[in-house]
């Protein structure tokens, strides 16, 4: 029985199976191994067209080599698992033969049920029955013994055909399901195969993209140069433009220059026309002069028409050429001329003119602001009463001649009592004797002083112009003579001062609480002075403004220096290089600088200090 049931047909089927899968992976591999030949044994001098194309040639060579390899891997697993397979197979196939005959030779030999279910024949024992069974003899048992072992006999036959047919339609199905698992395990490996060619492609995909990406890089390096190129052209076009524009900026300045040189020409003709306006005046003055008979009088007039001319075609020395009147002045001359020559003062047109100027500009219906003096008897006598401009000036000329008679004027150059009488035609005649008597003359400082005096007196803010003179006599063809009084006006404005606080000079620079005042109070004296506004000393409030000032206009001078009254002192008490003080120079005797000095012990006082002191920073030398 056992012989009948190991049959081992089924397994030469599998092995002729897996010589096939074998020799068809030989060819696979002479196949494989004669084309790595062919490509080992071209030229490996091979030409290209270009490094691009070598690159290419590489990859593809690498990437199918990588599939021929991953292939080879691939039917190298394959196989292995069919192998396993076919193990696993044949262990299971014996395992189960070996079961199924050991549960037939038990039930032969232990005469239980067959198999299946199948009814029993085999022989039950004969036992006495109660009721009374016929007797049989012995040939009839022996007999039916014999028919009896020959039917079990039978039975036995077909109870194991039929288990022999059992077992071969169970071998039939496993060796129907066999090569289904086989094709499944070679599916397997064909399945392997295409993930290595799908490697092997990825492989070639990648060096495809190396091999663009490195055409890339080319590209882009060409793409650089032609950009640098570019760039190149853009840069010799901008300096072309910029050579052109510096040849348009060149004719511009050469333009300009042009334009100056004109503006310098007409500068100059309107200089000498003002020179030949002075000497027109002059001569007009002359001609008054002699029909007087004043023959001292002409000798000065001569020497002022030169130096007047002069004057106003070079500039004076304090910024200053004589500022024109308006036109409108200029078209009330022939009305001036009339009411001075009738008032017997027709060499003071030009003054005239001047006072105008400053008064009105030549506008409104009392251009000579004379509506408050005494010779107004047809209009209210308050601010721009008179109505009739020619009625104002009239009463102008007359209040201007009584001026110049009270302060001694004797010519249209004795700028010392026209100073005098300026003033007394803005305060009033009471300034001129008050002036007289107290001081002998004006000064900047005593205008100030009457000034503030009538102003508390009257109970107002402010009375009058304290710098009404150097306003009238910037419009004044001899305004600019030099009358020996020099740079000492700011001097006088700063001894009136001594003692006084700091309130009124820190409030008048419009300081809402006291500070560090010593520069506004030289600034203060300064204005008092008609220095601000023709710019021959800064406003200032920090006394380092004042230094930055005067550096820049190249007027100071260091420690070293001499100095002259009404210079400006600058200290460094620390000796550190920082300015702390600033005063106004008094004078200087035996080596001595003797000042002047606001917030100095919090007052107005005088001081004094060796020349060269290490306290002394330097000077602001002002061109007065």
């Amino acid at each position: 029985m056992s012989k009948e049931i190991k049959t081992r047909q089924v397994h030469k089927d599998v092995k002729a199976l897996d010589k096939t899968v074998t020799g068809m992976e030989r060819v696979k591999r002479a196949y494989v191994h004669t084309k790595e030949t062919v490509e080992n044994a071209q030229p490996q001098e091979k030409r290209y067209a270009s490094p691009t194309e070598y690159a290419e040639e590489k990859t593809e060579r690498g990437a199918d080599r990588a599939v021929h390899e991953a292939a080879h891997q691939a039917r190298k697993q394959g196989g292995r698992l069919v192998e396993k397979a076919k193990e696993k197979h044949r262990t299971s196939k014996e395992t189960k033969e070996t079961r199924a005959a050991k549960a037939a030779n038990e039930g032969v030999r232990g005469g239980g049920s067959p198999a299946h279910g199948e009814p029993s024949d085999s022989p039950r024992p004969s036992v006495p029955s109660g009721r009374g069974e016929p007797y049989q003899p012995k040939e009839q048992m022996r007999k039916k013994a014999q028919e009896q072992a020959a039917g079990q006999r039978a039975m036995q036959r077909a109870s194991q055909q039929r288990i022999s047919q059992q077992k071969a339609e169970q071998q039939a199905a496993q060796f129907r399901e066999l090569p289904k698992q086989t094709i499944k395990t070679i599916d397997r490996g064909e399945k392997t195969v295409r993930t290595a060619g799908k490697t092997g492609q990825t492989v070639k995909n990648t060096g495809k993209g190396t091999i663009k990406t490195a055409a890339k890089s080319v590209k882009t390096a060409e793409q650089t140069a032609e950009k640098t190129v570019k760039t190149t052209k853009e840069a010799a076009k901008t300096a072309k433009a910029a050579a052109r524009a510096s040849v348009k900026t060149a004719e511009k300045t050469v333009q300009m220059a042009r334009q100056a040189a004109e503006q310098a020409a007409k500068a100059a003709a309107k200089a000498t026309a003002s020179a030949v306006k002075a000497i027109i005046a002059g001569t007009k003055a002359l001609v008054s002069a002699i029909a007087a008979g004043g023959w001292v009088a002409v000798l000065i007039l001569i020497i002022v028409l030169l130096f007047g001319g002069l004057l106003c075609m070079v500039g004076g020395g304090n910024s200053s050429t004589v500022s024109p009147v308006s036109a409108e002045v200029e078209a009330y001359e022939p009305v001036i001329r009339i009411y001075a020559r009738q008032y017997g003062i027709e060499e003071y047109v030009e003054l005239i003119k001047a006072v105008m100027m400053q008064e009105s500009g030549g506008q409104g219906s009392d251009p000579m602001q004379s509506s408050e003096s005494g010779y107004n008897t047809r209009y209210p006598r308050e601010p721009n009463g008179i109505t009739d401009p020619e009625y104002s000036i009239e009463c102008g000329v007359q209040a201007l001649k009584d001026c110049l008679q009270s302060a001694g004027v004797e010519n249209p150059v004795d700028m010392e009592h026209i100073k005098l009488a300026l003033q007394g035609y803005n305060f009033g005649n009471g300034y001129i004797s008050w002036a007289q008597s107290n001081y002998g003359g004006y000064t900047t400082a005593n205008a100030a002083e009457f000034s503030d005096m009538m102003a508390e007196r009257m109970g107002w803010g402010s009375y009058g112009d304290k710098q009404y003179v150097p306003h009238v006599l910037r419009y004044y063809i001899f305004g600019r003579i030099p009358t020996g009084t020099g740079s000492g006006a700011i001097v006088q404005v700063a001894l009136t001062q001594e003692g006084n606080g700091g309130d009124a000079y820190w409030s008048w620079y419009e300081f809402d609480s006291r500070v560090e005042w010593c520069a506004c109070f030289v600034s203060w004296c300064a204005e008092q002075c008609g220095y601000l506004e023709s710019g021959v000393i800064p406003k200032f409030s920090l006394c380092s403004d004042g230094v930055d000032w005067f550096h820049a206009r190249g007027q100071f001078q260091d420690a070293s220096y001499v100095p002259a009254a009404g210079d400006i002192i600058f200290f460094d008490w620390e000796n550190d290089g920082t300015i702390d003080h600033v005063g106004i120079v008094e004078s200087v005797t035996n080596g001595v600088v003797n000042t002047i000095e606001g917030n100095s012990g919090d007052i107005c006082a005088r001081r004094s200090y060796s020349m060269g002191s290490d306290s002394i920073y330097g000077y602001g030398v002002p061109a007065y």
